[in-house]
């Protein structure tokens, strides 16, 4: 006598394509983050223990080793700048803008810049450093 057997039928995914796409995913995001830079003028901003990074669209001040100041990447007089400051920000209770001194500038400029930023009504504005690493 010859018993029947039961077939049982597997239906497995086969997850190989699918784990070669994810990883295919993430070399490429890996590779264009490092692709995104910063601003092209050249700064070496101050270490601190307790620096935060922030994202969000924020104006930029940048003032350079030798003195020059950048206003949103254009070169500007630092007589100019409080009245940029003030035509660029919508609410400049709430707006934030951030400034970006090279470690070696000059404090003087930078206490101008500040000066200009509280003189057109900023409130919110921060001094950015780089996380010290030690």
């Amino acid at each position: 006598m010859e018993f029947e057997r039961k077939r049982h039928n597997h239906t497995h995914m086969n997850i190989a394509p699918l784990v070669d796409v994810v990883f295919l995913l993430l070399l490429f995001f890996m590779l264009t983050s490092q692709l995104i830079q910063e601003p092209a003028i050249k700064l070496k901003l101050p270490e601190s223990k307790t620096a935060e990074s922030q994202k969000d669209e924020i104006k930029t001040i940048l003032i350079t080793k030798d003195g020059t100041i950048y206003f949103m990447d254009e070169k500007i007089d630092i007589k100019k700048l409080q009245s940029f400051i003030k035509n660029s920000l919508k609410d400049s209770e709430k707006d934030f803008v951030r400034i970006k001194a090279d470690k070696d500038s000059n404090i003087g400029v930078l206490v101008a810049v500040i000066d200009e930023v509280r003189l057109a009504g900023v409130k919110n504005y921060s001094i950015a450093t780089e996380r010290n690493s030690r």
